[in-house]
């Protein structure tokens, strides 16, 4: 069975901060019919209703589990406090939601053993109440839980290593890559534990990834990244999510050309 192909609206921000109705009109326009919601908590109505106008559903989203205040997506701290578990449930329930997948911690987080065995606790516990509003949770990561070596291993196959059964994992293989690790050697490792990617791909330009946000990310299939090949080997994958920190381009034209490549539109 293929996964559902959808698309992380954290791609689209400022269009959606712009005209949430019309930016996921567009979203539709493009072929898409999933997506997945990012710092939904304070908008799920508002999201439920214009995703249902739009024939689109969100069934994974991201959110805070294992952080006591927000990650900037550059990696800096900040001091705004995230939602508690129940109220990230509540409002993934609004808009029924199936995963809730935590999206980071902080880099200064994967230096220890002790540390990411705090944060697989943390996980570990989010899933424990989940599970009882028939939700799952997850973890997905950038670059740095890839670039720490703990006990001779990866902090990110560290972490999965501590967790419990009913995390899942979303690997980003743009970060995989962009981190010096071989994302299909990667989920090969992972197994069973990935239920979804982040199909995001790259040239890893030398000079382009200095950036923030990175400035070589470019369509599926048009980079470096080995997509079609980590996707090929899982065969339980459940979301291949097409995902853009950054393009310098159209970006609705960027994602449209990401799906028809997971979608194989023009195979």
């Amino acid at each position: 069975m293929s996964p559902v192909t959808s698309l992380q609206l954290f791609t689209v921000r400022e269009a959606l901060e712009a005209d949430l109705n019309a930016t996921l009109a567009e979203v539709a326009k493009r072929g898409f019919t999933a997506t997945e919601a990012y710092n939904f908590v304070g908008n799920a109505e508002a999201l439920a209703a214009a995703l249902k106008a739009n024939g689109l559903v969100a069934p994974t989203g991201h959110a805070f589990l294992a952080s006591t205040s927000f990650v900037n997506p550059d990696g800096s701290s900040s001091t705004v406090p995230v939602p508690t578990p129940d109220e990230v449930f509540d409002a993934a329930e609004t808009l029924g939601m199936t995963i809730v997948i935590d999206p980071y911690t902080h880099p200064t987080r994967w230096q220890t053993r002790e540390q990411v065995e705090q944060t697989a606790e943390l996980l570990n516990a989010a899933a424990e109440i989940a599970e009882g509003r028939g939700l799952r949770v997850g973890y997905h990561n950038h670059g740095h839980e890839l670039e720490a070596n703990i006990d001779g291993q990866t902090g990110l196959e560290l972490l999965a290593s501590l967790l419990d059964p009913r995390v899942v994992l979303e690997v980003d293989l743009y970060w995989a890559a962009r981190a010096g690790v071989d994302p299909v050697a990667l989920v090969e490792r992972l197994g069973s534990r990935v239920v979804a990617v982040h199909v995001k791909d790259g040239t890893l330009d030398a000079e382009a990834i200095k950036a923030y946000p990175p400035a070589d990310q470019v369509p599926a299939g048009e980079g470096v990244v080995p997509l079609a090949q980590a996707i090929a080997a899982l065969p339980g994958l459940e979301y291949a999510i097409v995902e853009f920190d950054h393009f310098n381009g159209d970006l609705f034209d960027a994602i449209e050309t990401s799906r028809e490549f997971l979608d194989g539109d023009n195979a």
